[in-house]
């Protein structure tokens, strides 16, 4: 029972957290997507995105 009420509150923040990011998503498109442009920068380093590099 417990298990329900969870996945029931999980639903309900998983529709929550989409509503409240879509203004910010349109945003970001209106302005070219910068979310975009940050993963090209990780490439040109020659490293893996989202590793740091070991010095």
């Amino acid at each position: 029972m417990f298990r329900a009420i969870a996945d029931v509150l999980r639903q309900i923040g998983a529709a929550l957290a989409t509503v409240v990011t879509l203004p910010f998503r349109a945003v970001a498109r209106l302005f070219g997507g910068a979310s975009s442009s940050t993963r090209r920068t990780g490439r040109r380093s020659g490293g893996r995105p989202g590793r740091a590099r070991r010095v």
